[in-house]
């Protein structure tokens, strides 16, 4: 019901009262029991509270592309964009060579990482011809992580962009959804006229441009699939303003590469258990495609159907349930959080001793006072 936030609060509030149970007097212990009491029974009713599991519904099969970069790449690696793309179309055609032979089912959709072409392939002949190539290849639309031209002031959109075969009414390049909750000092500078030659930000020459608050839903077959970039997944309102409009399937767009010391601290790993609480927050297939790794594929009950090592290609291909409706936490929205903020500023405020407080007022101004009127004495003599 309380999604990623209710979650939090039980992993905090359980501690917490045992640890209230063991160091607090024995008067003071009743407070500690109602809160262990009342999060067991939280974690107890939970799982009577997920939508009713079926196995039955529409399905449709779905591909992830990983298509790998080079561990430990310099700065002049790092600017070899098009070896980039060039790893997830080769994947992709080798996707499509095992479809051709029998070894997977074709998929209705592709899907490739943020970042798989990080420059604007409507724009670039030879990466819009290589993601031409891959989607005729397959006969089926692909999802591409691409940097986008065209906002304010020449900043680029980090973007999810559709790219349809030539079959398609409507073949190529097509809507795109941009990421809007964007990274400080990764895909924007704050203060940039005052930060902006420091260190290594001196790197990030310009600003990305955010997307606007209206979601853009991905339609192809029965899918409707709702983006998510990266770093957004942290965001409850942005992956429920995402799923609402009626999206039955969801996806998670990332690229990991720029993390390398942060995959080796479990980075992807704690990215994809997010993943996990957004599936079972609402009760949607999710599928998780890394540049390199983790890439997933994550049932509405937050269980791994597939998924890719680190640091390698790799291609997953599942039937996934297409999931409609809302959920308990879609319906009551941010109101858990809010009450949670509430209930947190009451407990820390209600811990304060507030006669104390108005007895250390009054000695402080009775002394400010004192001393105030022995120096108008001495400045009267």
């Amino acid at each position: 019901m309380g999604g990623a936030p209710g979650l939090s609060l039980i992993v905090v509030l359980v501690p917490v009262a045992l640890a209230w149970l063991v160091l607090a007097g024995r008067g003071r212990r009743r407070p500690a029991v109602v809160g262990l009491i009342g999060s067991l029974a939280l974690v107890g009713l939970g799982p009577l509270l997920l939508p009713e599991r079926s196995g039955g519904g529409p399905t449709t099969t779905i591909a992830a592309v990983q298509g790998n970069v080079p561990r430990a790449r310099n700065l002049e690696e790092q600017t070899r964009v098009r070896n980039v793309t060039e790893n997830h179309v080769k994947a992709t055609h080798q996707l499509a060579e095992d479809i051709r032979a029998g070894k997977v089912p074709r998929p209705e959709l592709v899907m490739w990482p943020e970042n798989a072409t990080d420059d604007d392939p409507r724009t670039d002949p030879y990466l819009g011809a290589q993601i031409q190539q891959a989607v005729e290849d397959l006969g089926v639309p692909i999802l591409v992580g691409a940097i986008l031209e065209g906002g304010p002031d020449g900043r680029p959109y980090n973007a999810g962009l559709i790219w349809r075969p030539s079959t398609d009414p409507n073949p190529g390049p097509g809507e795109w959804y941009a990421k809007r909750h964007l990274v400080p000092f990764g895909e924007y500078i704050p203060m940039r006229d005052v930060l902006g030659g420091l260190g290594d930000l001196q790197l990030i020459p310009r600003d990305f441009e955010p997307g606007k608050d209206d979601p853009v839903l991905f339609r192809t077959g029965p899918i409707v699939l709702a983006d998510t970039i990266c770093y957004e997944v942290g965001y409850d309102g942005n992956v429920r303003s995402t799923v609402t409009p009626g999206a039955n399937l969801m996806v998670i767009q990332t690229n990991n590469a720029t993390y390398e010391r942060g995959i080796s601290f479990g980075q992807s790993e704690q990215q994809l258990d997010m993943a996990r609480i957004r599936a079972v927050e609402h009760n949607r297939a999710t599928v998780v495609v890394s540049t390199v790794g983790i890439s997933a594929v994550v049932a509405p009950d937050g269980s791994i159907m597939s998924r890719t090592g680190l640091w390698e290609p790799g291609v997953l291909v599942e039937t996934v349930p297409l999931r409609d409706g809302t959920t308990l936490a879609d319906r009551v929205g941010y109101w858990p959080e809010l009450a949670i903020c509430l209930i947190a500023g009451y407990a820390v405020l209600s811990g304060v001793d507030w006669p104390r407080v108005r007895d250390r007022l009054r000695r402080r101004n009775g002394s400010d006072a004192g001393t105030a009127a022995t120096g108008a004495d001495e400045a009267g003599q």
